[in-house]
């Protein structure tokens, strides 16, 4: 990786990148510079400085012509940023999301609007559920034509690519021991029977995380970074029952007021959040942390056995 490419990806991002797009994203790391400069210069942008990463793109603060603050999101995946723009464009009337100023589908990139603050992740403050509630509740309910509808794709896909990628990180990490591969199979199944229902069909984020909404102050919470998908609303608060909690009593609750303010079943949030246990259970274990009491949590809520 050469000088001028360091200064917007560093080592960590380039493994993220890497294990997500393999080795061959090397050629385009190198051609990044260049991207960069020559949308610099077709946006009239004025490049601040690398921005937090994700895992399929490379994300730069930029300040436009006009002086306002945004950032450029620059994916090796071309369709993924034509996509995700498309998406924060179809939540644009919630106001939970950025606002996108631009769309480069050649080269993989957004421009879109900065919002100041922290992931809800980085602060470590667990909000109230019935904030988390509302702020699901809002995505879901605009209104998005039979024709965007059409675009997305099923819940189902989404719950298969999970599962897929949580049973590689099971395979070849320390989970592999820890973890039982038959928990792993009965939770996908269960994930699979209730992505196949017919209730509360809505648009979903399908990656709603406390790392991708942001606290924005006066703006309120935004979230960022949508994996998109058709399906049961109740999925989309899966990761606000469990992040923190140290008690199935504590996630019970929290799957009451979610699902009271979502208006979903709670009984069946609660089942969407068992059988995606598992797979938290790997991240904790990849993470270091099974001696934690949100690690025995998740192995309680798959059902393992003591």
């Amino acid at each position: 990786m050469n000088d001028v490419t360091a200064q917007f990806v560093d080592g960590r991002q380039r493994r993220r990148l890497e294990r997500r797009f393999g080795a061959h994203v090397a050629a385009w790391l190198t051609e990044l510079p260049a991207i960069v400069e020559k949308l610099a210069a077709e946006w009239g942008l004025t490049v601040e400085g690398p921005a937090p990463h994700g895992r399929t793109s490379v994300v730069i603060y930029v300040r436009c012509a006009d002086g306002s603050e945004g950032v450029l999101k620059i994916s090796p995946d071309s369709g993924l940023a034509t996509s995700e723009a498309g998406l924060l464009r179809m939540w644009k009337s919630s106001a939970r999301v950025p606002d996108v100023w631009g769309v480069d589908a050649e080269r993989g990139a957004i421009l879109m609007e900065r919002i100041e603050g922290e992931t809800v992740a980085r602060t470590g403050a667990v909000p109230p559920m019935e904030t988390i509630g509302g702020l699901i509740a809002q995505l879901h309910a605009v209104r998005v034509s039979p024709a965007e509808r059409m675009e997305l794709r099923p819940l189902s896909a989404r719950v298969q690519y999970v599962f897929e990628v949580c049973g590689r990180e099971r395979d070849e990490g320390p989970a592999a021991d820890i973890v039982p591969a038959a928990l792993m199979h009965r939770g996908a199944a269960s994930a699979r029977d209730l992505a196949h229902g017919t209730v509360d069909v809505v648009p979903l984020h399908g990656d709603l995380h406390p790392g991708n909404v942001i606290d924005g102050g006066a703006r309120g919470l935004v979230v960022l970074d949508p994996r998109a998908c058709l399906g049961d609303s109740a999925a989309d608060a899966v990761d606000w029952a469990v992040w923190k909690a140290e008690s199935i009593a504590e996630v019970e609750r929290r799957v009451g007021v979610l699902s009271d303010v979502m208006a979903v079943d709670g009984d069946r949030m609660m089942e969407w959040v068992r059988a995606f246990a598992p797979c938290f259970a790997v991240a904790k274990v990849n993470r270091g942390q099974t001696d934690s009491v949100e690690f025995d949590l998740m192995m309680d809520l798959c059902g393992a056995p003591t």
